[in-house]
């Protein structure tokens, strides 16, 4: 018999008892949602700046998403790729002419995707590029964050995220993020079949590369016949004011990973697109997976693609970040707990003036939340923001508020 939850600390202290102590929440136990509020047990409401790391782009609950999922849930959810379905290939058509790719490769969690991706890369360079035999090697970038699969953390430069999950996966050459005489270095390489990087890298404090460091990364890989991996997986589908960040720089990656908001948060879906003379290196049998492109995740994906284009969510995010970066340099200039605010779109980070190892940011965001705001530090002294790409300029500007206030008020 399952208990009802009455208070928020029965909450925590049964996940505290009961499930693996592999996140530190900020906490608050959140039992609603809608657009950019959630509320708690005791029925307190909070703006979310944080969209579960940029799932809920489309914000919590979108009914059309909701209705979507629903209405599938009662027909069909699941035949395994075993048989055919009557909503992948149209699923299938729809996204490879959203993104303008030729094929599609169905997963689920952004890490498949990646990992998706990488087989896929190396897979391509024995077959296309003849690299030598089990030699295949991928260019990845310091601080980056794919995920925690035993792969992904081979080349994770996170202790927390690394440390005695050994042995690790060969294959990786790690540079520096924003650095195209490494870049350049690295691809001399001639068993180097792909470069895998994030535009902007959201885990490590949203790292904002030079401009032009994209579009000279891919004419770089073009040079050396060298596959440009993008993982859009939380930069992708309008966060940063572009359908992908890397349309800010014109850039059409060799293979594009996509996840989190791509159901609007409300099931587990994500896709490896790419034209038809990569794909075509995979044959039956040679990937896969069960729930990979089930029926209402087909349902789900279209219809929170729709979302995004009906209601300009690009354009939104867009806009509203240029408000908002503007409210917290201004922030900046008045306080000296903030040295730098640094963003696109509305993925954004303030750089609290304290070190990595301090609680600061973490007292900050729980200030905030007492406030009405949920967010949450990375890397120790970064404080991610990156609500709802379907918030008003009114909630925005409320927000706004509410950050400057808990900074000024803030006693450390």
């Amino acid at each position: 018999m399952i208990n009802t939850i009455t208070s928020s600390q029965q909450a925590m202290a049964l996940e505290d008892r009961h499930g693996a102590h592999n996140y530190h929440p900020l906490p608050v136990v959140l039992t609603r949602g809608e657009g950019v509020f959630v509320w708690d047990v005791e029925g307190k409401r909070y703006y979310d700046f944080l969209s579960a790391y940029s799932a809920v782009n489309q914000g919590h609950c979108h009914p059309r998403i909701v209705s979507a999922l629903q209405q599938q849930a009662e027909i069909l959810t699941l035949t395994s790729r075993a048989f055919y379905n009557d909503l992948l290939g149209t699923y299938e058509k729809y996204i490879t002419e959203y993104f303008q790719f030729d094929k599609v490769l169905p997963m689920n969690t952004g890490a498949e995707a990646v990992e998706t991706a990488i087989k896929l890369c190396r897979k391509w360079a024995y077959e296309k590029k003849a690299v030598t035999p089990e030699q295949a090697k991928i260019i990845v970038c310091d601080q980056n964050f794919h995920g925690r699969t035993t792969t992904i953390i081979s080349f994770s430069g996170d202790p927390d995220a690394r440390d005695n999950f050994g042995p690790y996966t060969p294959g990786f050459i790690k540079i520096p993020y924003n650095d195209l005489e490494a870049l350049e270095e690295a691809l001399e390489d001639g068993d180097v079949g792909g470069f895998l990087v994030e535009p902007i890298q959201g885990e490590a404090g949203v790292n904002v590369p030079d401009e032009g460091y994209l579009s000279a990364a891919a004419a770089l890989c073009a040079k050396h016949q060298v596959l440009l991996l993008a993982d859009e997986v939380q930069t992708g589908i309008a966060r940063t004011g572009k359908l992908l960040a890397c349309d800010y720089e014109q850039v059409k990656p060799d293979i594009l990973i996509l996840g989190k908001a791509l159901s609007g948060g409300t099931y587990p879906v994500s896709a490896v697109l790419a034209d038809d003379h990569i794909m075509e290196v995979m044959r039956p049998g040679q990937h896969g997976s069960t729930f990979g492109g089930n029926p209402m995740a087909a349902k789900v994906a279209m219809a929170a693609l729709d979302v995004v284009k009906d209601e300009n969510l690009t354009a939104n995010a867009a806009h509203l970040g240029e408000i908002f970066r503007e409210r917290m340099e201004n922030l900046v200039s008045q306080s000296d707990l903030i040295t730098n605010v640094r963003g696109k779109g509305l993925l954004n980070a303030l750089l609290i003036n304290d070190s990595p190892e301090s609680d600061t940011a973490w007292k900050i965001c729980l200030a905030m939340r007492d406030n009405g705001l949920l967010a949450k530090p990375t890397h120790g002294n970064i404080i991610r923001f990156a609500p709802p790409l379907v918030m008003t300029e009114e909630q925005l500007g409320d927000c706004c508020s509410i950050i400057e206030q808990t900074i000024f008020n803030f006693n450390q």
